[in-house]
């Protein structure tokens, strides 16, 4: 379990096919006091540490995680948010993030406010996924607030210590994240539809 709030960036240092499942290697601050068997979540995909160096991490996705994630879209180069698994002692200052992607979204808008950044995701809500005013989702791993809820379309606006130490400044209209419905509300919409 998470919370959404990013401890780091990590760099993709290399990628490696084996059959269908793709090895990531991440180089980050925090590589070097991961363990083997870990959970870590790279973009809010949770993840399991399967090889380590003094300064890097791999993790391997599964063509299912590939499918609904952009991480079939990572290349050497890119940066990926990291938060390792939330401690049971700890404040939990995100909300309840379980690291399941349940699907991508495309960057439909991004506008610099002054001293803000407001982004709009378009998303495929044949899913049955819903966000809802002032709610929370998780975009690339990242805890926010929905603002501007529609059937198949949400706004979030960020802060700019989250434009500087997440990804987001790298994301751009086109571009896909990976999204993360609230977990309450998936349960809620569950139950209002059978």
């Amino acid at each position: 379990m998470f919370t959404g709030i990013i401890e780091t960036l990590g760099e993709v240092k290399n990628i490696t096919a084996e059959g269908t499942n793709l090895h990531f290697t991440i180089q980050s601050t925090i590589s070097n006091e991961l363990k083997i068997d870990q959970s870590v979540a790279h973009n809010g995909v949770c993840l399991t540490v399967v090889a380590l160096t003094e300064d890097t991490h791999t993790v391997t996705a599964i063509q299912e995680t590939l499918e609904k994630s952009n991480m079939q879209y990572l290349k050497v180069g890119n940066k990926v948010n990291l938060e390792r698994c939330m401690q049971m002692n700890g404040r939990l200052d995100g909300h309840i993030v379980q690291g399941h992607v349940d699907q991508t979204a495309v960057c439909v808008k991004r506008a610099e406010l002054d001293g803000s950044w407001e982004y709009r995701f378009k998303y495929d809500a044949t899913n049955g996924n819903v966000t809802v005013e002032k709610g929370s989702v998780c975009i690339n791993g990242i805890s926010l607030t929905v603002v501007g809820s529609e059937k198949d379309e949400f706004s979030v606006f960020i802060i700019p210590y989250t434009f500087e130490h997440t990804n987001l400044h790298e994301v751009n209209v086109g571009d896909t994240v990976n999204i993360e419905f609230d977990i309450i509300g998936k349960y809620v919409a569950r139950l209002v539809n059978r």
